[in-house]
């Protein structure tokens, strides 16, 4: 790769202005030159504010704009699925916000069609490439805690519950794939058991707990059906065991806690925001005989690239991008791909099968 990655972004949303276009504006290798939205008012404002040349009043044009290397999906869920398959169609590498689609059964889809023409393929599952995240990886695979015994995870967060604002009304409707276990389990799972090994058994209790949402700004009442509180116990790879707790709509939020014990020690990965987090997770750590937590912090070189003053979040997505012009240059592959993005389609599957059995 000897010029920068031409990147054209589909979706003009919070996400794009707050974490990727400054994301990849900040990374030598990447060069943003076309947005895409329905809204061309709106386009043509986010590429004034960014200086970005090209504005398109639809996606398909942007696809179709032969300048364009790297077509980025950030629209909302239900379009990915239509969206990544032109963008492969026409030859583009192409990143994909999680999740990849709607189904498991379109996600194996596009991972074929992908594999069949020959593209680079990402899923925004970033969680895995934030420095504490690779810190506390490297210290499981190196041995800190010895063999895993337990890993217990909880995230609590304030969305999916009894009020919604009104931009994600879209999300009440269960066929967008877009709750607790499918957005918040996806993420967070894949950094989870990326560092820990991948679940062999298990079984699952999901619960909705707020079957009525209502509209924040207009009062609409309506019925939501996805599960907003998830309970997941079973076995990992290694031997272990796992538990995982995912809790939409509180009040409080909890935020991440993730304990991994071993023969050897013990680490603790904590987080009081969970998600859009402004700083990093913080790493706390027992061995050699501790009674008490120490904090571990991550050490400088994980935290490689200049963007730090970005937040953490949108620094994840900075790795991730850096991951994948990485592996376009080296022949590697450390980017989450759409293989990740099936695997965990598959877990979600595997949750909602075992919490159906449950109640049987």
């Amino acid at each position: 790769m000897s010029r920068e990655i031409r990147v054209g972004i589909i979706g003009t949303g919070g996400w794009a202005r707050y974490g990727h276009i400054p994301v990849l504006q900040a990374l030598d290798d990447f060069k943003v030159i076309a947005l895409a939205g329905r809204n061309k008012k709106k386009v043509q404002s986010y590429a004034n504010d960014f200086g970005i040349k090209h504005a398109f009043g639809s996606a398909d044009e942007l696809i179709a704009f032969a300048d364009v290397d790297l077509v980025v999906i950030l629209a909302p869920s239900p379009e990915h699925g239509r969206l990544t398959k032109a963008a492969i169609t026409a030859g583009k590498d192409v990143y994909t916000e999680w999740p990849l689609s709607t189904t498991t059964a379109e996600s194996k889809e596009l991972l074929a069609l992908a594999k069949e023409k020959g593209v680079s393929h990402v899923v925004g599952l970033q969680r895995r490439f934030s420095p504490s995240s690779r810190y506390w990886r490297d210290l499981v695979q190196s041995g800190y805690v010895g063999n895993i015994r337990g890993v217990r995870m909880s995230v609590g967060v304030d969305a999916f519950g009894e009020v919604m604002p009104a931009f994600a009304k879209w999300a009440v409707d269960a066929e967008n794939f877009t709750h607790v276990l499918s957005i918040y389990g996806g993420h967070f799972n894949d950094m989870l058991f990326h560092g820990v090994g991948f679940p062999t058994k298990l079984t699952a209790i999901t619960a909705n707990q707020f079957p009525v949402t209502t509209i924040a700004e207009t009062g609409e009442k309506l019925q939501y059906t996805p599960p907003n509180e998830v309970m997941v116990i079973g076995t990992l790879q290694g031997g272990g065991l796992f538990s995982i707790q995912l809790e939409g709509g509180q009040v409080h939020r909890t935020g991440l806690q993730i304990d991994i014990t071993g023969t050897e020690g013990a680490l603790r990965v904590t987080n009081p925001r969970g998600f859009q987090n402004t700083e990093d997770n913080e790493i706390a750590g027992m061995t050699n005989g501790a009674e008490t937590f120490v904090p571990l912090p991550v050490p400088p070189e994980y935290a490689s690239l200049r963007v730090t003053p970005l937040d953490a979040s949108a620094q994840d997505v900075a790795y991730l991008y850096a991951a994948y012009a990485g592996d376009k240059k080296n022949g590697t592959a450390n980017a989450t791909s759409f293989e990740d993005a099936v695997r965990q389609h598959d877990l979600i599957d595997r949750i909602e099968h075992a919490s159906s059995a449950f109640f049987e």
